[in-house]
């Protein structure tokens, strides 16, 4: 509605913005631990009580133990091989934020798919908050259609918006009146 706007960026309002260096140290390591892939060693990055939030099919972690139980290890279960490569970071005080993917071996069960060996990109953008040398927080999406594509599934069944890009589908919008 115009004229009427809803609070924005609550989350950041009293970011310390002299804790930037710390931020960009903490999840540096951090991913550096992931590409070691040392799950049980990512308690020296996470403060214990953290919470993980993911998207749809990700779902939502609080802990640590619950996010190596029900994140970390089964994504290595499915997932050999694998590299986390950062193609972009920002960061501000407790702030920290990154795009990128994941380059691995499909080789457990994965969304109900059996193991295909195929090499495959998982897309991802992560949002950190770090407190006192921990991250706290880690909001979290993964493009699971993405990976599931590269597997040979569309779990979209022919309707994802890629359809227009094609020229398979028209927006109504520009479809003529008397169609």
């Amino acid at each position: 509605m115009q004229g009427s706007r809803p609070e924005q960026a609550t989350l950041t309002r009293d970011n310390d913005r002299s804790r930037t260096a710390e931020t960009q140290r903490v999840v540096e390591s951090m991913v550096d631990g992931l590409n070691d892939h040392d799950i049980e060693g990512m308690g020296r990055f996470f403060a214990p009580q953290f919470r993980w939030l993911g998207n749809a099919g990700c779902g939502t972690k609080r802990g640590l133990r619950e996010f190596q139980d029900n994140w970390q290890k089964p994504f290595q279960a499915a997932f050999s091989d694998k590299v986390c490569v950062d193609e972009a970071r920002l960061a501000q005080g407790e702030w920290m934020a990154a795009f990128g993917r994941q380059e691995a071996t499909h080789s457990g069960e994965f969304m109900g798919i059996g193991a295909t060996g195929k090499r495959v990109e998982i897309r991802y953008m992560d949002f950190w908050k770090v407190v006192d040398g921990k991250i706290v927080d880690n909001w979290v999406s993964v493009d699971f259609a993405h990976v599931m594509q590269q597997l040979g599934v569309d779990p979209f069944q022919g309707h994802g918006w890629e359809a227009f890009d094609r020229g398979e589908r028209k927006s109504p919008a520009l479809q003529p009146a008397d169609a």
